[in-house]
């Protein structure tokens, strides 16, 4: 009976179950879409304070758009320009409660607004919003293929 790599008494070309060589790499693709030449050994060290701000920076993100309620709100703001009232009924939601997220959303820098006689009208204000709704949309809105 010969030795093969599926009854394990033989190394495989990847070594001793270690995953693929390095050589092999070059091709790979991370599971989160980073090609490896992104990700290998031979990268610059990266500054831990530097690092740390930007990692304060997503989280503060991401911490604005986790709220159900805020999701929304830029979902619709995405489509366009809108007013409270616009919202709080697209979002069968009271004044008070849109208000109070629209008010986070203008603290993170996320939204703008603008005001015309008694309406004030929100908008999208930052472009990283923007993509991550469009991202949000893809994987959990858009028609199944």
């Amino acid at each position: 009976m010969s030795q093969t790599p599926e009854n394990g008494s033989e190394k495989s070309k990847e070594g001793a179950g270690c995953g693929p060589r390095k050589d092999d790499m070059a091709d790979a693709v991370h599971p989160y879409g980073l090609h490896a030449d992104l990700i290998s050994d031979d990268a610059a060290p990266v500054d831990a304070n530097s690092m740390l701000t930007k990692a304060e920076s997503a989280s503060s993100f991401l911490k604005a758009l986790s709220h159900e309620g805020r999701l929304m709100i830029l979902c619709h703001l995405s489509t366009g320009e809108k007013t409270v009232t616009e919202l709080e009924n697209l979002l069968s939601s009271r004044q008070a409660a849109v208000s109070q997220q629209l008010a986070r959303l203008r603290l993170e820098g996320l939204v703008s607004h603008r005001r015309e006689g008694k309406a004030i009208y929100y908008s999208l204000n930052d472009d990283r919003a923007r993509r991550m709704i469009e991202l949000v949309y893809d994987m959990f809105c858009g028609t199944p293929a």
